[in-house]
């Protein structure tokens, strides 16, 4: 049994914020953090007070996280960022709105004494002469993680303890986030000041300014008297002072933002085992017409709301069963016995669509990159004014120093006309060629797809409806998508400037009308995209040549090639260029280590080489992987440093440091390597952040290099991606939930359909054998949420017996 947490992020714009350039205007962007962890960069929005992100992440994440937060920051080319606001969701408020929060949400100031985080070891304890409590004892052992509030990447640590009226400080530990004390501190215990609180306060302290807050804890003298052993020992998060009101709040503007939470119980793989068999079993016997089966309940009783999820879910558990072009054929038959328009086919938001959607992302992406990559960079890279519509063309200078002369509209449109040609050639030529390589289950479902909607609409004016079908995914709802906003798609890492966007924009349209095999419907509601129609015309043609090649798949091809490029099941794969530098009973050199290698994350290795064709240099087994975490930034003077500790036979430990361009692909990288070690059994329960330099950890000054650590490992926080390995047991549970939901619904359905489809056809064995398959399906459900409600009743034991402990901290 598992506790998986899931939260969608979706950042979608701003607007209303300060203007903090001297252009009267800002260059804005957002830092995610989880608790204080920052796990996600936006890119920055040029010159602007109302940005439009639109970037989307799903984050898991564990179930004692606190709060998830989101700062917009303006940034500078020559100075520090400015930090424009924030605004803070916490768990309990993300909790009690399981439809997830969909809103405009102000900004608010920045307050210092708020900004804190990390953890304080401390033992607590009554004690006196005889069997009479006399004194409180405090004993201070060690801070970790604590804020950093020094230039120098650290802080000043000192402890600060307070009891009915009385103070006491400890020592100042320099330049550190992670102080040992081992002080005590005792306070007279008398019967009037038993309801006084036992307030330990962490500060940073500077020579010559105020000290800083770094945060605190209070404790319930009452509840620690009536305690049985009368004292409480271990790790305490460290909390805000009280907030100070604000004057600017309301005033720094707004985020909008969607955020949901999921927290699931995920049982052992037995339970879900005959719900997964169920569902497989309606997939493979599936029928023609109004009987119902379970994957035509499900889709009638999916709302507009759920089907994205619902859809996502379906694909990967069908994925993990070896089944999806099975179910997607299920959903073809579905959506083709309700289809009497042709040209209606597959436009709407129906089960079946979402379904493909989400197939062509988590299959299709490594074609998708390798497809349209070298056409997107080259005009990234290019970066040319291109612009058709004559009511937005801006007159330049053209010509040489001195013979400057102002451009006419035709003669921008014309040179337009060439740029888009050309883009537009490179990419169908691509399309084209791409044949050969796309992944041979993308090919096998088109492939079903086409000849359903064949079989279906047989008539000859019907002949272009069978290639439409196949464009209407690959084109409309992945190609062209892709094309206009790269970075949703990982294409590139920041969204497009103003003038490639709108060349990006050009060439999606010109794609939508090849995928619509109608140049003249297209060019009649934009004529001024007629200067691409003879390109248009003849990419029409090239895409019923690509796409009979497509569905003429055959599974005994030579597959060499294909086994490279299709979906790996279950595997994890990333490369890319990296700045590394690994150590192994060395000392750290004072200048930089970094020496910039190719690396390869597969099923099995971590591998590097000097470039990416070179004979791999090193590697490191994944199953000796100890740890993997973050790096503190004062260690190299970058914030975005990772370290992977791993183990030989003998037990030597050994540190390779990366260094990444920045905190997207840090965690990036965190996140698939902490994947791919999930199931690592001889992990490291704590490490330093620190790095060995000049014979002590630079992060909690121990001279012992095989010191255990100063600070836990953190496995919890990971970002979802497209490559991630699959996880049947957490999809079915995200699909029992779901049926769960909708229980009675599909019960009512049932029973309509039934009714009607014994009207039609009267009762017959096969009627009898979908109808006891259903009755399982409802019966299986209720095993189900049985095994959920004894998990539940064990946990709220589990809360009960450790309440007192809790009311002891207020």
């Amino acid at each position: 049994m598992a506790k998986r947490s899931t939260l969608f992020i979706r950042i979608v714009e701003g607007k209303n914020l300060p203007i903090k350039d001297i252009t009267g205007s800002s260059d804005p962007y957002c830092i995610v953090r989880i608790d204080n962890e920052a796990i996600i960069r936006t890119a920055t929005i040029w010159k602007t007070l109302s940005p439009f992100w639109g970037e989307e992440y799903n984050v898991h994440l564990p179930p004692s996280f606190h709060t998830v937060s989101f700062y917009v920051l303006d940034e500078d080319s020559l100075s520090r960022d400015d930090v424009i606001g924030k605004v803070s969701i916490s768990k309990e408020a993300l909790t009690a709105k399981p439809q997830g929060i969909d809103g405009w949400l102000a900004l608010s100031e920045i307050d210092p004494d708020e900004e804190v985080q990390g953890e304080i070891h401390l033992h607590i304890s009554v004690v006196g002469d005889g069997d009479v409590p006399t004194r409180l004892r405090c004993q201070v052992m060690e801070a970790r993680d604590l804020a950093k509030k020094d230039r120098n990447g650290a802080s000043d640590p000192f402890v600060r303890v307070r009891y009915n009226g009385k103070t006491c400080e400890s020592a100042v530990v320099k330049k550190t986030r992670y102080p040992r004390w081992n002080e005590s501190f005792e306070f007279e215990l008398e019967d009037a000041s038993a309801d006084s609180p036992l307030s330990v306060e962490v500060w940073d302290w500077d020579l010559v300014s105020r000290n800083d807050f770094l945060g605190k804890v209070l404790f319930n003298i009452n509840g620690l008297q009536s305690a049985q052993t009368q004292q409480e020992e271990g790790w305490f998060r460290l909390g805000p002072d009280k907030p100070k009101h604000s004057e600017q709040e309301g005033t720094l503007g707004s985020l909008r933002l969607q955020l949901r939470l999921r927290d699931e119980t995920v049982l052992p793989s037995s339970h879900y085992q005959p719900l997964t068999e169920l569902l497989s079993q309606s997939v493979g016997s599936h029928v023609n017409g109004n009987w119902p089966d379970l994957i035509m309940l499900i889709d009638e009783t999916t709302t507009a709301e759920s089907r994205q999820e619902v859809a996502s879910n379906l694909v990967k558990l069908f994925l993990g069963q070896g089944l999806v072009k099975e179910f997607l054929d299920v959903l073809f038959k579905l959506e083709l016995d309700k289809t009497t328009e042709p040209n209606t086919l597959f436009r709407s938001n129906s089960l079946a669509s979402k379904s493909m959607e989400s197939f062509l992302k988590v299959a299709g992406m490594q074609y998708l990159h390798r497809l349209l990559g070298p056409t997107i960079s080259k005009i990234f890279e290019e970066r040319r004014y291109v612009e058709l519509d004559p009511n937005r063309v801006e007159l330049r200078e053209a010509g040489c120093t001195g013979l400057h002369r102002t451009q006419t509209e035709a003669d921008v449109i014309q040179q337009s006309t060439t740029y888009l040609q050309s883009y537009l050639s490179e990419l169908l030529n691509a399309i084209l060629q791409s044949a050969s390589y796309c992944p041979l289950v993308l090919c096998q479902v088109f492939q079903q797809l086409y000849h359903r909607v064949e079989a279906r609409f047989p008539d000859p004016e019907y002949r272009k409806v069978k290639f439409i079908a196949v464009t209407s995914f690959l084109c409309l709802r992945f190609i062209s998508p892709a094309i206009m906003s790269p970075k949703l798609f990982h294409l590139r890492e920041k969204h497009a400037d103003a003038r490639t966007s709108r060349t990006l924009l050009l060439l999606a349209k010109a794609i939508q009308m090849i995928a619509n095999l109608d140049t003249l419907a297209g060019c009649s509601k934009e004529p001024w995209m007629n200067p691409l129609q003879p390109t248009i015309q003849q990419g029409i043609a090239q895409l019923k040549d690509f796409i009979t090649r497509l569905v003429s798949c055959d599974e005994a091809e030579d597959l060499g090639l294909q086994a490279r490029m299709s979906l790996q099941c279950g595997s994890m794969e990333k490369e890319g260029y990296l700045l590394l530098h690994r150590t192994k009973d060395k000392c750290m050199p004072m200048t930089s280590p970094f020496k910039k290698y190719f690396v390869t994350l597969s099923k099995d290795t971590l591998s590097y080489a000097r470039t990416q064709h070179s004979k791999k240099s090193s590697f490191i087994c994944l199953p000796r992987i100890r740890a993997v975490e973050k790096v503190e930034e004062k260690s190299f003077g970058s914030a975005n440093v990772m370290q992977i500790i791993s183990g030989d036979d003998i037990g030597t430990l050994e540190t390779l440091y990366l260094d990444c361009k920045s905190v997207n692909e840090l965690n990036h990288w965190l996140s698939a390597l902490r994947k791919a070690c999930s199931h690592n059994t001889d992990t490291m329960s704590s490490y330093h952040p620190g790095v060995y330099k000049a014979d002590r950890w630079s992060c909690c000054h121990q001279k012992d290099k095989a010191d255990p650590g100063c600070d836990k490992t953190k496995h919890g926080v990971t970002l979802q991606e497209w490559y991630d390995p699959l996880d049947p047991d957490l999809e079915s549970q995200l699909i029992y939930r779901h049926l769960l939901g909708v229980q009675q619904v599909m019960k009512e359905k049932y029973l309509e359909l039934k009714k009607l489809h014994e009207n039609e056809e009267g009762p017959h064995e096969k009627s009898q054998e979908k109808s006891d398959e259903v009755m399982r399906f409802f019966s299986v459900l209720q095993d189900l949420h049985e095994a959920h409600l004894a998990v539940e009743e064990e946990e709220e034991r589990a809360r009960n017996k450790n309440n007192f402990l809790l009311e002891l901290q207020t």
